[in-house]
Protein backbone atom coordinates (compact mmCIF):
# COMPACT_ATOMS: atom_id res chain seq x y z
CA UNK A 1 0.00 0.00 0.00
CA UNK A 2 2.85 2.43 0.99
CA UNK A 3 4.19 1.59 -2.37
CA UNK A 4 1.29 2.28 -4.22
CA UNK A 5 0.87 5.79 -2.60
CA UNK A 6 4.76 6.43 -2.94
CA UNK A 7 4.61 5.72 -6.52
CA UNK A 8 1.05 8.48 -7.18
CA UNK A 9 2.89 10.67 -5.18
CA UNK A 10 5.89 10.44 -7.63
CA UNK A 11 3.58 10.52 -10.23
CA UNK A 12 1.60 13.96 -8.93
CA UNK A 13 5.33 15.66 -8.79
CA UNK A 14 6.46 14.70 -11.89
CA UNK A 15 3.51 16.18 -13.67
CA UNK A 16 3.55 19.45 -11.61
CA UNK A 17 7.27 19.49 -12.16
CA UNK A 18 6.15 19.13 -16.25
CA UNK A 19 4.14 21.98 -15.79
CA UNK A 20 6.33 23.94 -14.55
CA UNK A 21 8.87 23.23 -17.23
CA UNK A 22 6.72 24.24 -19.92
CA UNK A 23 6.03 27.53 -18.19
CA UNK A 24 6.54 30.28 -20.76
CA UNK A 25 8.94 33.10 -19.96
CA UNK A 26 7.11 36.30 -18.56
CA UNK A 27 5.98 38.58 -20.92
CA UNK A 28 7.90 41.70 -21.80
CA UNK A 29 7.80 44.67 -20.25
CA UNK A 30 5.98 47.87 -21.74
CA UNK A 31 8.42 49.32 -24.27
CA UNK A 32 9.99 53.10 -23.65
CA UNK A 33 7.91 56.14 -24.56
CA UNK A 34 6.68 56.61 -28.14
CA UNK A 35 9.24 59.47 -29.58
CA UNK A 36 7.59 59.60 -33.37
CA UNK A 37 4.78 58.97 -35.63
CA UNK A 38 6.31 56.32 -37.63
CA UNK A 39 7.57 54.83 -34.50
CA UNK A 40 3.98 54.57 -33.05
CA UNK A 41 3.00 53.58 -36.37
CA UNK A 42 5.93 50.44 -36.07
CA UNK A 43 5.02 49.55 -32.45
CA UNK A 44 0.87 49.22 -33.54
CA UNK A 45 1.68 46.95 -36.46
CA UNK A 46 3.73 44.72 -33.92
CA UNK A 47 0.85 44.91 -31.59
CA UNK A 48 -1.24 43.28 -34.10
CA UNK A 49 1.28 40.44 -35.11
CA UNK A 50 2.28 40.15 -31.52
CA UNK A 51 -1.80 39.39 -30.48
CA UNK A 52 -1.79 36.84 -33.56
CA UNK A 53 0.94 35.28 -31.77
CA UNK A 54 -0.54 35.10 -28.60
CA UNK A 55 -3.46 33.65 -29.63
CA UNK A 56 -1.70 30.84 -31.62
CA UNK A 57 0.54 29.89 -28.71
CA UNK A 58 -2.64 30.26 -26.42
CA UNK A 59 -4.57 27.99 -28.94
CA UNK A 60 -1.78 25.53 -28.87
CA UNK A 61 -0.70 25.18 -25.22
CA UNK A 62 -4.57 24.82 -24.77
CA UNK A 63 -4.52 21.60 -26.93
CA UNK A 64 -1.06 20.34 -24.64
CA UNK A 65 -3.35 21.27 -21.64
CA UNK A 66 -6.22 18.59 -22.93
CA UNK A 67 -3.45 15.41 -22.31
CA UNK A 68 -2.10 16.37 -18.82
CA UNK A 69 -3.85 15.14 -15.86
CA UNK A 70 -4.56 18.52 -14.22
CA UNK A 71 -6.23 19.76 -16.95
CA UNK A 72 -8.25 22.92 -15.31
CA UNK A 73 -4.55 23.51 -13.57
CA UNK A 74 -2.96 24.05 -16.70
CA UNK A 75 -5.79 25.88 -18.96
CA UNK A 76 -6.40 28.27 -16.19
CA UNK A 77 -2.14 28.92 -16.27
CA UNK A 78 -2.52 29.15 -20.33
CA UNK A 79 -5.54 31.74 -19.92
CA UNK A 80 -3.50 33.75 -17.58
CA UNK A 81 -0.38 33.65 -19.61
CA UNK A 82 -2.30 34.86 -22.02
CA UNK A 83 -4.62 37.85 -20.26
CA UNK A 84 -0.84 39.24 -19.05
CA UNK A 85 0.68 38.96 -22.29
CA UNK A 86 -2.37 40.90 -24.19
CA UNK A 87 -2.45 43.56 -21.01
CA UNK A 88 0.86 44.22 -22.07
CA UNK A 89 0.09 44.48 -26.01
CA UNK A 90 -3.05 46.80 -25.11
CA UNK A 91 -0.34 49.06 -23.06
CA UNK A 92 1.70 49.85 -25.84
CA UNK A 93 -1.64 50.25 -27.88
CA UNK A 94 -2.71 52.49 -25.87
CA UNK A 95 0.76 54.86 -24.94
CA UNK A 96 1.13 54.83 -28.93
CA UNK A 97 -2.16 55.92 -30.03
CA UNK A 98 -2.15 58.26 -27.70
CA UNK A 99 1.09 59.69 -28.54
CA UNK A 100 -0.46 59.96 -32.05
CA UNK A 101 -3.18 61.83 -30.90
CA UNK A 102 -1.47 64.03 -28.86
CA UNK A 103 0.91 65.00 -31.61
CA UNK A 104 -2.12 65.57 -34.14
CA UNK A 105 -3.31 68.32 -31.83
CA UNK A 106 0.51 69.32 -31.30
CA UNK A 107 0.58 70.05 -35.17
CA UNK A 108 -2.97 71.90 -35.29
CA UNK A 109 -1.85 74.45 -32.52
CA UNK A 110 1.37 74.66 -34.37
CA UNK A 111 -0.01 75.58 -37.82
CA UNK A 112 -2.90 78.02 -36.15
CA UNK A 113 -0.23 79.73 -34.12
CA UNK A 114 1.95 79.94 -37.45
CA UNK A 115 -0.91 81.39 -39.19
CA UNK A 116 -1.56 83.88 -36.01
CA UNK A 117 1.93 84.77 -36.64
CA UNK A 118 1.63 85.41 -39.77
CA UNK A 119 -1.20 87.58 -39.78
CA UNK A 120 0.10 89.70 -37.34
CA UNK A 121 3.47 90.20 -39.43
CA UNK A 122 1.14 91.35 -42.44
CA UNK A 123 -0.67 93.76 -40.43
CA UNK A 124 1.87 95.06 -38.81
CA UNK A 125 3.96 95.70 -42.07
CA UNK A 126 0.70 97.20 -44.05
CA UNK A 127 0.85 99.49 -40.66
CA UNK A 128 3.84 100.47 -40.78
CA UNK A 129 4.02 101.18 -45.14
CA UNK A 130 2.61 104.75 -46.11
CA UNK A 131 -0.64 105.20 -47.56
CA UNK A 132 -0.54 105.12 -51.48
CA UNK A 133 -0.77 108.81 -53.30
CA UNK A 134 -4.41 109.81 -54.32
CA UNK A 135 -4.74 108.42 -57.64
CA UNK A 136 -5.06 111.42 -60.22
CA UNK A 137 -8.08 111.89 -62.27
CA UNK A 138 -7.63 110.75 -65.94
CA UNK A 139 -9.72 112.16 -68.76
CA UNK A 140 -12.03 108.48 -69.55
CA UNK A 141 -12.00 106.95 -72.86
CA UNK A 142 -14.53 107.74 -75.39
CA UNK A 143 -17.54 104.73 -74.45
CA UNK A 144 -17.08 101.83 -77.12
CA UNK A 145 -19.91 101.38 -79.47
CA UNK A 146 -22.26 99.38 -78.16
CA UNK A 147 -22.99 96.03 -79.97
CA UNK A 148 -26.30 95.90 -78.58
CA UNK A 149 -27.54 97.82 -81.27
CA UNK A 150 -25.95 95.23 -83.39
CA UNK A 151 -27.58 92.21 -82.27
CA UNK A 152 -30.71 94.37 -81.99
CA UNK A 153 -30.44 94.54 -86.17
CA UNK A 154 -29.70 91.57 -87.05
CA UNK A 155 -32.56 90.18 -84.68
CA UNK A 156 -34.90 92.44 -87.37
CA UNK A 157 -32.92 91.11 -90.15
CA UNK A 158 -33.41 87.56 -89.20
CA UNK A 159 -37.04 88.12 -88.45
CA UNK A 160 -37.60 89.97 -92.14
CA UNK A 161 -35.92 87.27 -93.82
CA UNK A 162 -37.95 84.47 -91.77
CA UNK A 163 -41.57 86.54 -93.04
CA UNK A 164 -40.39 86.74 -96.16
CA UNK A 165 -39.62 82.71 -96.81
CA UNK A 166 -43.00 81.86 -94.60
CA UNK A 167 -44.76 84.10 -97.24
CA UNK A 168 -43.30 82.49 -100.09
CA UNK A 169 -43.76 79.21 -99.25
CA UNK A 170 -47.39 79.88 -98.06
CA UNK A 171 -48.68 78.48 -101.57
CA UNK A 172 -46.75 75.80 -101.42
CA UNK A 173 -47.94 74.76 -98.56
CA UNK A 174 -51.81 75.29 -99.05
CA UNK A 175 -51.23 73.47 -102.44
CA UNK A 176 -49.58 70.30 -100.76
CA UNK A 177 -52.28 70.64 -98.22
CA UNK A 178 -55.34 70.62 -100.94
CA UNK A 179 -53.42 67.53 -102.64
CA UNK A 180 -53.04 65.77 -99.37
CA UNK A 181 -56.88 66.42 -99.01
CA UNK A 182 -57.68 65.14 -102.50
CA UNK A 183 -55.82 62.10 -101.69
CA UNK A 184 -57.50 61.52 -98.20
CA UNK A 185 -61.09 61.63 -99.93
CA UNK A 186 -60.51 59.67 -102.72
CA UNK A 187 -58.86 56.90 -100.52
CA UNK A 188 -61.93 57.08 -98.38
CA UNK A 189 -64.30 57.13 -101.71
CA UNK A 190 -62.56 53.78 -102.25
CA UNK A 191 -62.78 52.36 -98.94
CA UNK A 192 -66.45 52.71 -99.27
CA UNK A 193 -66.60 51.31 -102.36
CA UNK A 194 -64.80 48.64 -101.72
CA UNK A 195 -66.56 47.81 -98.32
CA UNK A 196 -69.76 47.84 -100.27
CA UNK A 197 -69.28 45.36 -103.28
CA UNK A 198 -68.05 43.51 -100.07
CA UNK A 199 -70.96 43.54 -98.42
CA UNK A 200 -72.84 42.85 -101.95
CA UNK A 201 -70.90 39.64 -102.59
CA UNK A 202 -71.53 38.75 -98.61
CA UNK A 203 -75.07 39.00 -99.26
CA UNK A 204 -75.59 37.48 -102.67
CA UNK A 205 -73.62 34.44 -101.09
CA UNK A 206 -75.95 34.20 -97.74
CA UNK A 207 -79.28 34.24 -100.18
CA UNK A 208 -77.75 31.42 -103.18
CA UNK A 209 -76.99 29.39 -99.50
CA UNK A 210 -80.69 29.93 -98.05
CA UNK A 211 -81.90 28.68 -101.39
CA UNK A 212 -79.47 26.05 -101.74
CA UNK A 213 -80.83 25.07 -98.44
CA UNK A 214 -84.84 25.25 -99.15
CA UNK A 215 -84.48 23.09 -102.27
CA UNK A 216 -82.67 20.50 -99.94
CA UNK A 217 -85.42 20.18 -98.07
CA UNK A 218 -88.23 16.88 -98.18
CA UNK A 219 -91.69 18.49 -99.58
CA UNK A 220 -93.90 17.85 -96.60
CA UNK A 221 -96.67 15.27 -96.94
CA UNK A 222 -100.15 15.31 -98.15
Amino acid sequence: MRNVQSLACTLVLALLAGCAAERQAPPPAPSSPTTTVAQADERLAAVAAERAAIEANFAAREAVCYDKFFVNNCLDEAKERRRSALAVQRAIEIEAEHFKRKHKVEERDREMAEAEARYREEEARAAAEPPPPPKVPTTAPPPRPSSVAKRMARHDQKVQQDAAKEAAEAPKRAANAAAYEERRRKSEEKQKEVAKRTADREAKRAKEEQEKAAGQQPAPAK
